[in-house]
């Protein structure tokens, strides 16, 4: 599409006090008559970083082919109040009634302050939690169960690992990152209980030279496959593989980036969701509130397997994935330790993916090194 030669951010600022009271007192009749239906979608990052915000764009990319929906982006919107004025103009000038703003921080409080003021506007946040007692009806989350991925690659990383040291390197101890680190160390574990995963927390989504320094680090001290979940992976592919070690991938493939290093990935197909909720906005169906699903429902895939991944590997994680896709296999059950040797949960206890205790996971498991 055209872009408007304004930032919408900029676009905001001239509209003035009257325009933006105009658009929250009026945009019922507007809305309602706006065709085709205006998605908007926001991105913390570029949109071609190798990684989640690539994942998302590439799902965008789809939507755009999809009937009656116009397309709005936005890029490189930080997780501040910026992404309230990226909002407001996507809505005020753009005409959108749906937005998907994708990055975790753009919930609480940035979503939760602009939905009531914007009732008849679908707010689709990625990651966060929606609570019934307390948010608004017209905002919701959703997600994948990426940890079936992870899990995956654990697997594969467990058969391929020679000094028995996996390395991950993080943005933030949230449970959706925790239950990453947990299910890919459980993976490489089922191969191997000696294996350990030693874990480096940068701070944020993305950290270019600090997750350098991290694989460089780790890579110093024996680690020979890595995985990660930061925004974009492209400089921990290529630094591990400059060091010679092998690298799981995450978000989006990043094979072509080394694709001698490259074992297997786990990556989102996020078109799955986002079909849902479009789809509920053009029938006039209620805004669907919690979307989330798995390698079974679509919401998320491996990357395929590289030249260094052995036989007993693909295997392995194909009987893994066939269970998962039935869904006769869980991965977080008793008796679990912590990596404190702390019982987190207790015998004869099964979580399934769509437990909400698994959204509040604050541990890091047994044969992790590291802390939250």
């Amino acid at each position: 599409m055209t872009r408007s030669p304004w930032n919408r951010r900029e676009w905001l600022q001239h509209l003035g006090a009257a325009g933006a009271g105009l658009a929250t007192a009026g945009w019922s009749g507007l809305a309602a008559a706006q065709k085709p239906l205006s998605v908007g979608f926001i991105y913390v990052g570029p949109r071609d970083d190798y990684g989640y915000n690539q994942a998302h764009a590439e799902a965008a990319a789809m939507v755009k082919k999809m009937p009656g929906i116009k397309v709005v982006e936005e890029e490189n919107v930080p997780e501040t109040n910026a992404v309230q004025k990226t909002m407001q103009g996507m809505i005020a000038q753009d005409g959108a009634s749906l937005l998907f703003p994708t990055s975790f921080g753009y919930f609480d409080p940035h979503i939760l302050a602009l939905a009531p003021k914007f009732p008849d506007v679908r707010f689709a946040h990625c990651g966060g939690l929606w609570n019934e007692a307390k948010h608004p009806k017209n905002a919701g989350s959703f997600f994948g169960y990426i940890d079936e991925c992870q899990y995956l690659n654990g697997v594969v990383a467990g058969h391929v690992t020679k000094s028995k040291k996996l390395g991950f390197i993080a943005a933030k101890p949230i449970p959706q990152v925790l239950r990453n680190i947990n299910a890919f160390t459980m993976g490489a574990r089922s191969v191997n209980p000696e294996i350990t995963t030693t874990v480096i927390f940068t701070g944020d989504w993305s950290m270019p030279v600090k997750e350098a320094e991290a694989t460089n680090s780790l890579a110093d001290q024996g680690i020979d496959v890595f995985t990660m979940h930061v925004d974009g992976p492209k400089v921990i592919v290529e630094t591990a593989a400059k060091r010679g070690k092998f690298v799981c991938g995450y978000h989006a493939s990043q094979a072509k980036l080394a694709p001698q290093a490259y074992l297997t990935g786990a990556e989102w197909n996020w078109i799955t969701a986002y079909k849902t909720i479009i789809e509920a906005a053009q029938a006039g169906k209620p805004h669907p509130n919690f979307v989330r699903g798995g390698l079974k429902d679509g919401f998320v895939k491996s990357s395929a397997y590289g030249p260094a991944v052995p036989e007993g590997a693909r295997k392995q994680a194909e009987s893994v994935r066939a269970a998962m896709l039935k869904g006769s296999f869980d991965i977080f059950k008793g008796g679990l330790k912590d990596n404190t040797g702390k019982l987190v949960i207790p015998a004869g206890k099964t979580f399934k993916q769509t437990d909400l205790e698994l959204e509040g996971m604050n541990y890091l498991v047994e044969g992790v090194i590291g802390k939250v």
